[in-house]
């Protein structure tokens, strides 16, 4: 494992965290509007309307967030679009790399002193970042590390594109080795429940997804939005007129055990979060991933898989099994590899597309339900 140095940390930005104030939205900026909002905000400012699509091109067509990079502004334009369009939103206090290079977990700061962690993953024929939506969780899963350290607020759509727009420069640099330059993939699987912060991510998808200037051009079918099953905003979200594929984090196939696995059931039961699951099948034709993290004795039993065959044979559904990530504290381990195996054998059987998730980042705590967004010690 490697730890980078992004940028040094003040030691002002330092003390501050121990002193962090309420917890609050961040100033407006340019990824919190669309091309026509900035066009309006720019005339508001004496300026012409072009500077918008000016300002949009160096920052979301070249990745380029430093607004002193951007040279074909007069200086004295630039320092008034940036103030208006650029504030930051993130400030880097560590990123870390594994897999040789070709994972890196980026940890934030944001202007409130909250902290959130991001995640960079290449691969042979894409490039991924697995961003967060809030700072923290509040769905309170007790083996995930973010659930358990609470909510402190939701992020701004800008403060979520953010991320990625920083992390698709670290891909378009060429520091992935071995993987394209260009960010093709987008998962909210990052801090927080995304559906619990609806607007604001159903903002930042169509910005991510718009062309450029307007926003990063990604393919709808490229992006991931997990929840544990707020069944409301599911059902909402199949309506929204967009192909992005659904990911329910289920865990266990019975209500007993999914109440204590993630609470949010006690609300709705596995029936109603898998009825919603295939409404959103049904209405969009996308194929609803079904997240199912194997804990040691917990989940894993035969007849688990069974049941779990059973509530999805014959469904547009895929089950993607994951490793249980090893969180501070935890009294649960993963299930061993021939549980796993066994687990896998009796889904297919069952006609289940079924697969097991590559534990990427783990080692720096990088991996599905290890964020936590925690400094380290002086």
């Amino acid at each position: 494992m490697t730890s980078l140095p992004v940028i040094p940390i003040s030691p002002d930005v330092v003390a501050g965290a121990a002193a962090s104030p309420r917890a609050s939205m961040p100033p407006r900026h340019l990824a919190d509007l669309d091309l026509s909002g900035r066009r309006e905000l720019v005339t508001e400012l004496g300026e012409p309307a072009f500077r918008a699509k000016q300002v949009s091109t160096h920052y979301f067509g070249r990745l380029v967030r430093d607004p002193a990079q951007m040279t074909d502004l007069p200086a004295a334009v630039r320092e008034r679009l940036a103030e208006a369009l650029l504030p930051t939103l993130l400030r880097p206090v560590r990123e870390m790399v594994c897999d040789d290079g070709a994972t890196r977990k980026a940890l934030w700061r944001l202007h409130d002193n909250s902290l959130v962690e991001s995640v960079l993953m290449g691969y042979p024929d894409r490039v991924t970042v697995c961003i967060s939506s809030q700072a923290g969780c509040g769905m309170a899963c007790p083996f995930c590390a973010t659930g358990q350290a609470g909510l402190t607020r939701n992020l701004s759509t800008a403060e979520i594109i953010d991320q990625a727009v920083y992390l698709a420069g670290v891909a378009a640099s060429g520091a992935v080795a071995g993987s394209p330059s260009r960010l093709s993939h987008v998962v909210f699987m990052g801090m927080g429940e995304p559906l619990a912060n609806y607007a604001r991510v159903i903002a930042a998808i169509r910005r991510l997804c718009a062309p450029a200037p307007e926003g990063l051009g990604l393919s709808q079918r490229h992006i991931t939005v997990s929840t544990v099953g707020l069944v409301p905003a599911m059902r909402r979200l199949a309506g929204e007129g967009l192909s992005v594929t659904l990911a329910l984090s289920l865990h266990a196939p019975d209500d007993d055990l999914r109440d204590e696995l993630v609470p949010v059931n006690q609300r709705w039961k596995v029936a109603e979060v898998l009825d919603a699951a295939w409404d959103y099948a049904a209405r969009t034709g996308r194929r609803v991933s079904i997240e199912y993290a194997m804990i040691k004795d917990v989940n894993d039993q035969p007849w688990r898989a069974d049941l779990l065959g059973r509530l999805l044979a014959g469904r547009l559904a895929h089950v993607n099994l994951i490793p249980l990530n090893p969180t501070p504290g935890s009294r649960w381990d993963a299930s061993p590899k021939p549980v796993e195996r066994e687990f896998v054998r009796r889904l297919r059987e069952a006609g289940v597309s079924t697969t097991v998730r590559d534990t990427r980042g783990r080692e720096i705590d990088g991996a599905c339900g290890q964020l936590a967004a925690a400094e380290e010690a002086p």
